[in-house]
Order: structure tokens, then sequence, then C-alpha cells
């Protein structure tokens, strides 16, 4: 069963891959075999990044990406198939940023960042490299990093709920229209994990009392969404597309 999680000679792109999440992903994605490219706007992170990958054996391309920037992009994508030779099998859709205040207080640039970022920036990555796949004939994976927070609702985040909720939708309309090709689209839901995004809130008296309504007691351990990630990303989940996965200690179905 293991060898189905394989992904040597596989080439991955993550994005928002120069910290949290997404830097874990990447770490994971090397170690199953995959080659992977790096991207974000923090070169100098990247390229730490991609040192610390081959110094452990793999291989691992830095690109500077802005999701919101359809030019970055495409010049990531000229440099994945300059580097590995061809576009990239896997796709991790991981960029995401927050906004928090109550609607009626929120700054239009504000919200404009999140959706920007957050729905747009998966469309834009996605048409590109997704696009690339079918242009190549090439079947592929894309996994688009959602939130539980687009399956609930909370104060002082409508916008990034809504961009979230987003995402995850246009991961089944992606889905449906990928699967011709033999491109899976798939979705991850995380509840909270500590990352630059939360952790001042996540250490914070309110984020205590987050904890304490998720059914587990706690929050996430990064290595705790490896499982899932590979799982969609490999043969492992061949017969999977259009489906979300949820991990979150049991945070959705809690009491409010």
């Amino acid at each position: 069963m293991t060898d189905r999680f394989d992904l040597k000679g596989k080439i991955a792109l993550v994005t928002g891959a120069s910290s949290g999440l997404g830097k874990h992903f990447a770490g994971v994605l090397a170690q199953a075999g995959a080659k992977v490219v790096l991207a974000a706007r923090r070169m100098e992170r990247l390229e730490a990044l991609a040192a610390e990958i081959e110094a452990k054996g793999g291989e691992a391309l830095a690109v500077s990406m802005d999701v919101t920037k359809a030019d970055t992009i495409q010049a990531a994508l000229e440099a994945t198939i300059a580097r590995f030779g061809g576009p990239a099998d896997v796709i991790i859709n991981n960029s995401g940023l927050s906004r928090e205040a109550f609607f009626t207080n929120m700054e239009e640039d504000d919200y404009d960042l999140v959706m920007d970022t957050n729905t747009k920036g998966v469309w834009l990555v996605a048409r590109t490299f997704a696009g690339a796949l079918v242009t190549a004939g090439k079947p592929g994976s894309m996994i688009n990093i959602a939130s539980v927070a687009g399956k609930r609702v909370g104060y002082t985040m409508s916008a990034y709920c809504a961009s979230k909720a987003a995402c995850e939708h246009m991961t089944r309309n992606m889905a449906i229209e990928m699967a011709r090709y033999g491109v899976r689209v798939n979705a991850i839901a995380p509840g909270y994990f500590e990352t630059e995004i939360n952790d001042t809130f996540l250490n914070s008296d309110e984020g205590e009392k987050m904890r304490k309504r998720i059914p587990m007691r706690r929050f996430g351990e990064h290595e705790e969404l490896s499982g899932p990630m590979l799982l969609l990303a490999s043969e492992a989940g061949s017969f999977m597309t259009g489906a979300t996965l949820v991990v979150d200690g049991g945070h959705m179905w809690s009491a409010l």
C-alpha cells in the first residue's frame, strides 16, 4: 500500500511555501519523492527551504510568486518547465491570509485583499497550472486549501469565511470540468493549526476559549495534515475528485 503514496517522478507546486502549512507540505512532498516547486513572495525563505530539502537529497526550485498577479504565476510555470521538463503534476493551492473586523468596520481594501488572495488567487494558479496539464496531456492532482471557516461562521471573519466557502465550492466546479482530462481537484479544510496568520489569536485568552470548544480539546499539529494531503496528491486517492477532507478535531460539529 505504501507504493500508492509514492510521488517519485512527480513535480509538485506549493504556493505560500515560505512558512506555516505551505512549508510543511513542501517538506512532506519532498520526502515522498516529488520534485518541489516552492512559490511565495519571500524569496529568502524559499531559498533557505530549497537548500534544506536538497541537503536531505531532494530536488527543489524556489520561484517568486504573488498569487494575485497572473504574470508572476506564468513566470513560475515557465521556470518549472525549464528546470524539471514539464508542468507540476501536483498543485497545492495553499496561499491565504486574513483581515479581521466586523464587516461594518472593514476597509474595502482589506476585503479585496482577502478575496483576491484566497479566492481569485486559487483560480489564477489553477487556470495556469491545471491548464498547462491539459495542454501537455498529463494527468494530475490539485489540492486547494480551504478551511472549516468556510463551513462555519465567526465574529470579525466575514471576508475570510466567504473566501474559503468560495474556494471550496470552486473546487467542486473545477473537479467536474477537469475530470475528463485526468486532473483531480480536491480540497482540505483544516481546523485550527498554529501558523503566522493565527498564532497571536491562538495564544490569547480568546484562543484558549476556542480550544476548549474543540471536541478533541486541542489544536492540530502540522503533521496531522500530511496523511490527508498525500492521499489526495497520490494514486492512493485516484478515484477522489470534488471532495473536501475536513481535518479539525471535530470542531465543525461542536456546539456554538
